[in-house]
């Protein structure tokens, strides 16, 4: 096991069996010998059994060596299970081009890297022409509250944006540190995400993204504040809220995505807005 990839394995099975249970839901998957899965971070593939049993054909993403070696020896010679070796965040596009979207996405997400891999999933989509695919995440408490978070909410950032324009975000239950082994100190949740048949963004997905992250860049500051650091000239920031009948003193926690999509329409361009990076959820 090695720490810095946050191993805590699945050891409850009727854990297991509700998760892959609300993963087929979101996914409107009812007879799982037609559904194509990616799964996030087997881990020693407690998961990955219960899937493939249930008919599903699964392309599991592993970074750690020593599990790859386990993978292979459990499920190397059954023809649904493909393995794909190596950083999620650096292989999905590979295994995209090759074989397509898959119909839904889950997995065991470590804290630190849960963001990345949604925006992933989200942006990386977006940018591959590729409509958001059904998603069913186990993730610490706190990471999913985010996710889920609404305007006005302490919890709420560029990330629960980043969720909620593509997808109608679900918490569907906790699942306790005795669940787990080694036992976290932290109680972890199965989050949802069901693609929104109109996602809010959608037609500049990157650019959208980036806006609501310099939109956020600085919770005490006013909107126009962050805007203005980020390129945006005050005067056109000032004529857009009034346009939209917003105060020129709102801050971003307050606003909708589609607030958002709005504001960012209302604006002039910004030079090199859609190569401004991933920044900060």
């Amino acid at each position: 096991m090695s720490r810095r990839f946050g191993q805590n394995f699945l050891v409850n099975r009727n854990a297991r069996e509700r998760i892959l249970e609300a993963a087929l839901k979101v996914a409107g998957i009812e007879a799982p010998a037609a559904g194509r899965a990616w799964e996030i971070g087997p881990g020693i593939g407690s998961m990955t059994e219960l899937a493939l049993d249930a008919g599903l054909r699964v392309s599991a993403f592993e970074i750690d060596h020593g599990f790859v070696r386990l993978l292979c020896r459990l499920f190397g010679e059954r023809p649904e299970f493909h393995l794909v070796e190596g950083d999620f965040l650096k292989t999905w596009r590979g295994e995209l081009e090759a074989k397509g979207a898959p119909d839904f996405v889950f997995g065991n997400l470590p804290y630190n890297v849960a963001a990345a891999i949604v925006a992933v999933l989200i942006e990386g989509f977006a940018e591959a022409g590729i409509a958001p695919v059904p998603m069913a995440f186990t993730v610490q408490k706190e990471a999913a509250l985010r996710m889920a978070a609404k305007p006005g909410t302490e919890d709420y950032s560029a990330f629960s944006v980043l969720c909620t324009s593509a997808c109608k975000v679900k918490l569907a239950f906790d699942v306790g540190a005795s669940s787990f082994w080694p036992v976290p100190r932290v109680t972890s949740t199965l989050v949802t995400m069901a693609p929104r048949k109109e996602p809010i963004g959608a037609a500049d997905r990157k650019a959208y993204s980036f806006f609501c992250r310099a939109s956020f860049s600085s919770r005490r500051k006013t909107i126009k504040n962050n805007l203005r650091a980020a390129g945006w000239a005050d005067a056109d920031v000032a004529a857009a809220l009034e346009k939209l009948g917003l105060s020129p003193s709102v801050r971003a926690e307050v606003l909708s995505p589609e607030n958002f999509e709005a504001l960012m329409l209302a604006l002039p361009p910004r030079a090199g807005l859609a190569n401004s990076g991933r920044g900060s959820l």
